[in-house]
């Protein structure tokens, strides 16, 4: 194995923890700036709305450009753009600039969400071995380290704009230093073929992979729903609903975040036992129930362990779907990858706001109940990764 595909593969475990840790600053001080601003949890719900709809366009605007330009260009200048934005949701004390500000930011933070997956997808595919899930979990690395400082500014006083700025100066730096470790073409068909992950389709049956490939991307919205639903309502539950001080409710995300990065260190071990399908299934099966305890228990170490279990079950759930879609057909991955990856992210948008929404109807905890939902019917649905290998598997099971 050369040097510069290991190299690659540490730039590419960079890029997704600086991701995660400049989405999870902006979590983690949700409860200051709704208070800050003078909001309510719907009128966020909504302004949250458009951080998904600036994360969707951004992935549209990334894919292709990533397609034309290079994930070695597009990546670096995405990771300075959007640690560049990350200061701005911490400044407003109107609602209407908040929602510019969500905008910006989540265009800059959607467009280095796609180009760091497209470049994880040639990366697997250049090791020959599931790599995706240990990718995805360095993303939740970023969420807990967030959370750690997160606390630590809240008790000490120091205000949310402070903050988010000296978070993304240090992002900046990090994804300038990063940018020549990446790898400068994107691996072949053939290269892919070598790695024995890819089933290559013949023309005829390019309808019925596209057919799949949009299921894949109905599962990752639902998924990448319940997803976006913790990160933007996992404090405000401990804080509101069950009165937890700030400094506290800020690790009801950590928690989250750390069992979705144990999850995700495991997971591709688990994969290559097991298959993706087991995964995605019994991942789905137990999130359901992390979060009904959530949305049920009145007791705070009773939540934290549901939103433990909640991101344990989900933490395989993403980085299968789309180390799926980008290994369905070589000629086309990166168009798959963004289609799931994009309705994901209306997933990531619909989440919040659907939560908020309910807010008017129900407490915020009984509102957790429609993840629960969701969670069960993408373990029902799982079968849509049965590869050949799990029914080999199945069948070498059903002879013992």
């Amino acid at each position: 194995m050369s040097h510069s595909l290991r190299a690659a593969r540490l730039a590419t475990f960079v890029y997704f923890s600086l991701c995660g840790t400049l989405m999870g600053t902006w979590v983690v001080n949700i409860p200051a700036i709704e208070e800050r601003v003078g909001i309510s949890h719907a009128t966020l719900g909504g302004l949250l709305v458009l951080l998904g709809l600036g994360a969707f366009l951004g992935m549209q605007v990334a894919g292709r450009l990533t397609d034309s330009l290079g994930a070695r260009t597009v990546v670096p200048v995405t990771g300075v753009l959007c640690s560049a934005a990350l200061v701005l949701p911490g400044l407003p004390r109107e609602p209407w600039t908040l929602a510019g500000a969500l905008l910006v930011f989540g265009f800059f933070n959607g467009c280095l969400d796609v180009s760091m997956n497209a470049h994880a997808v040639h990366v697997e595919k250049a090791y020959g071995r599931p790599v995706m899930s240990a990718f995805h979990a360095t993303f939740s690395v970023g969420g807990v380290l967030a959370a750690l400082v997160g606390a630590a500014t809240a008790s000490a006083g120091l205000s949310p704009a402070a903050g988010m700025a000296a978070m993304g100066a240090l992002g900046i730096v990090i994804a300038l230093v990063s940018a020549r470790a990446l790898l400068p073409a994107t691996p072949t068909a053939a290269d892919a073929d070598s790695a024995g992950q890819v089933e290559q389709a013949p023309a005829a049956e390019r309808r019925g992979i596209s057919g799949r490939i949009w299921i894949l991307a109905a599962l990752a919205l639902m998924v990448m729903l319940c997803e976006g639903a913790a990160n933007d309502w996992s404090a405000l539950h401990l804080k509101d609903v069950l009165g937890a001080p700030a400094s506290t409710a800020a690790f009801a995300y950590g928690t989250f975040a750390a069992t979705m990065t144990i999850g995700r260190l495991l997971a591709d071990r688990l994969v290559a036992r097991f298959g993706s399908m087991a995964i995605l299934r019994y991942g789905a099966a137990a999130a359901a129930v992390g979060i009904t305890i959530v949305a049920v228990s009145p007791w705070i170490w009773a939540a934290f362990a549901g939103w433990g279990l909640f991101g344990l079950g989900l933490s395989g759930c993403v980085p299968q779907l789309f180390s799926a879609a980008g290994h369905a057909d070589p000629s086309a991955a990166g168009a798959n990858v963004s289609r799931v990856a994009g309705l994901g992210y209306v997933g990531m948008l619909a989440g919040p706001a659907v939560i908020g929404w309910l807010t008017h109807f129900v407490a915020l905890n009984h509102a957790f109940l429609l993840l629960t939902l969701l969670c069960a019917t993408t373990a029902v649905a799982a079968g849509v990764l049965r590869t050949e290998s799990d029914r080999t598997r199945e069948m070498a099971h059903g002879g013992h």
